[in-house]
């Protein structure tokens, strides 16, 4: 069975207590993420329209538009909002990539709890319809990229779209036992354990295969050389 790597909950970081005052307006364009947000918890995500987003969030319809082009926009900020508190957190925890990467993903999980409920519903809709499901794809395939980084986890041609799809896959299945987990995250934890490891054996597959396919073609191109001599 597949060490799972540490991880401790619950911890908070150590630092400078920031010195209290008045809250801080929260900007307008943050208003309106957090806005579409709530409803896409409340209602079906087609059933959602930019001037109900713009009336929870206290904005006329045309400041709106100023900051997104459409829901999809939204999407892709929310994504990056996530992307963003994971890579926050510092460097990746872990002696091995693996870990490092099961780190990288525990940390967008925690990230995502609060809008578990907005999740489901959108994923619901994603199921229905097929341009909003390619552009979660997308989304997904970009903030994989970033975890990968993270992780130290670099690649190159195809073994590089191999591990964002492998990683993809990952959080995909971890992410149907994350919509129904308990506080602890312990089947989300579980379930990205078993992806990775699946994982780690399908890229020592492709990683041989490369290493085959490159020494075949040194071997091509040292014969095109003597013949062409």
């Amino acid at each position: 069975m597949a060490r799972e790597p540490r991880r401790q909950r619950g911890t908070r970081p150590r630092g400078r207590i920031a010195p209290t005052g008045p809250a801080k307006a929260v900007p307008p364009k943050e208003r309106i993420l957090d806005a579409f947000l709530e409803l896409a918890a409340e209602r079906d995500f087609g059933a959602i329209g930019l001037i109900d987003i713009a009336e929870r969030a206290g904005v006329t319809l045309a400041n709106l538009r100023d900051f997104y082009s459409g829901k999809g926009a939204m999407l892709a900020d929310f994504a990056r909002r996530i992307d963003q508190a994971a890579l926050e957190k510092g460097a990746a925890e872990g002696d091995t990539a693996r870990d490092r990467l099961f780190d990288m993903m525990m940390r967008r999980f925690d990230a995502l709890i609060p809008h578990r409920a907005a999740i489901k519903r959108i994923a619901a809709a994603a199921c229905r319809d097929p341009i909003l499901a390619r552009k979660l794809h997308r989304l997904g395939r970009r903030s994989q990229v970033w975890m990968l980084e993270a992780a130290g986890i670099h690649r190159t041609g195809v073994a590089q779209g191999i591990a964002v799809e492998g990683a993809l896959l990952v959080h995909a299945d971890a992410m149907r036992a994350f919509l129904d987990d308990e506080p602890d995250l312990s089947r989300t934890m579980a379930a990205v354990d078993r992806g990775l490891t699946r994982g780690e054996r399908a890229m020592a597959w492709v990683d041989r295969g490369c290493a085959f396919l490159g020494g075949v073609r040194s071997r091509v191109r040292s014969w095109r050389g003597r013949a062409a001599a």
